[in-house]
């Protein structure tokens, strides 16, 4: 009740991007998760073209952050996100409509760009529209992105008993009321440009060591966030023999950020500088990793078995989110302090741009690790080096804060005009 009492009280236009997260992340999980079958089994392409595709829509939408949070600041974020959208429905649709290869590279390059687009320019439109508030502003856009990521695997797996188009047309229509609602209700704000060139303005945020090396520092919380897609679910479904599993990784950390994601956030964030909140929450993470380290083996037994099995995992999968409850917000805070306002796209571009491929980087160690873990019998192997990242930057993040390199005193940037 209290996160949807806090929702009514924020402005109009943060609602509006709470809603384009939420739908987003449904549109994204609808159908992301699913391409790669479509491709092999229903097209019939090679496990080299389908890895093509997909790696042609991640390097648009990784390679492309920090040109996105230029023309948020430049163009206005509003617009931005707007054409990110619009990229997105027809990238989607073209999913749905096409199956040759031209078409379907078509689709991944317009659909990375449009995330590339969007990305920086709302979490740059939330900075400076919430003023003061933008810690509770990012813990609600959590709770929203991490419903939608729950959401839309559920739907798509349910149309997916219809066919992949009837998936690819919905996720296509979700973005298509998205740009909708953000042309007729978002509204435009005054934009102050930078008196310097694009590549200026780069150069400016790239020479920023303090911030270069934060983000870096940050590889850690990217990497283990992403293992609640690849390494927790993998665990849950050894764990229990049973597919669904993977499901409960997700469910907890929806039901666990409703119920807690804004007391947190309201908690902590008069208490003690933003760093050492960071560094609790990475390292948390990281610890997150040591409960499904027991796990040994699939459940042979009944049902008892299984439920024993899957406890150490969403236990873990809870250290985890609520780690990254502590963390996120305030990470986001600190981005928004680094520079000039008028450049927070693009400090948010190129935070993005580090993340993405952290992550990318970061899944295939940790997909090695599994296989090398499993074939020498160490299977404790992905979990050790999960923790390790966790302590590693959670140990960069005070180092920064006791160089006295991040912002000292986060305080609130001038409310729009």
């Amino acid at each position: 009740m209290r996160t949807w009492r806090e929702i009514r009280g924020v402005p109009l236009a943060i609602r509006l991007l709470l809603i384009n997260q939420l739908g987003v992340n449904t549109g994204f999980y609808l159908l992301i998760p699913y391409i790669a079958v479509h491709l092999s089994e229903d097209l019939g392409l090679s496990a080299t073209v389908v890895g093509i595709v997909l790696g042609v829509r991640n390097l648009s939408q990784q390679g492309l952050f920090l040109i996105g949070g230029s023309a948020a600041d430049r163009l206005g974020a509003r617009g931005v996100i707007i054409a990110g959208c619009a990229l997105r429905t027809v990238g989607f649709g073209l999913f749905a409509l096409g199956d040759g290869l031209t078409v379907l590279l078509t689709a991944s390059v317009l659909s990375g760009l449009a995330g590339a687009l969007f990305n920086p320019a709302v979490r740059a439109y939330l900075t400076l529209e919430a003023g003061e508030r933008k810690a509770e502003a990012f813990a609600l856009f959590n709770v929203f992105a991490t419903t939608g990521a729950l959401i839309g695997p559920l739907i798509g797996s349910a149309l997916l008993l219809v066919d992949f188009r009837t998936s690819a047309l919905t996720a296509a229509a979700i973005f298509a009321v998205l740009t909708l609602a953000q042309a007729l209700v978002l509204p435009a704000r005054a934009i102050t440009p930078s008196t310097n060139s694009v590549l200026g303005d780069w150069h400016e945020v790239i020479g920023n060591r303090g911030f270069v090396a934060f983000s870096l520092a940050m590889v850690g919380m990217f990497t283990m966030e992403n293992q609640l897609y690849l390494l927790l679910p993998d665990s849950a479904r050894r764990a229990t023999g049973w597919d669904g599993a993977a499901g409960l990784v997700l469910l907890v950390g929806t039901l666990t950020g409703l119920g807690l994601q804004l007391r947190i956030t309201r908690a902590l964030k008069n208490t003690g500088s933003r760093a050492r909140w960071v560094g609790v929450g990475l390292t948390l993470m990281g610890l997150a990793f040591i409960p499904p380290m027991t796990v040994r083996g699939t459940a042979r037994g009944g049902a008892g078995d299984a439920v024993l099995g899957a406890l150490p995992v969403l236990a873990g999968a809870l250290l985890l989110y609520l780690g990254l409850m502590i963390a996120q917000p305030f990470v986001m805070e600190l981005i928004a302090h680094f520079g000039r306002p008028e450049l927070s796209g693009t400090y948010f571009g190129l935070f993005y741009a580090f993340s993405g491929t952290a992550a990318a980087v970061g899944n295939a160690m940790v997909g090695w690790a599994m296989d090398a873990g499993r074939g020498a019998g160490m299977p404790w192997l992905p979990w050790t080096c999960c923790l390790a990242l966790g302590l590693a930057s959670a140990t960069g993040v005070a180092w920064l804060h006791h160089r006295r390199v991040l912002p000292a005193r986060v305080t609130p940037l001038p409310a729009p005009a």
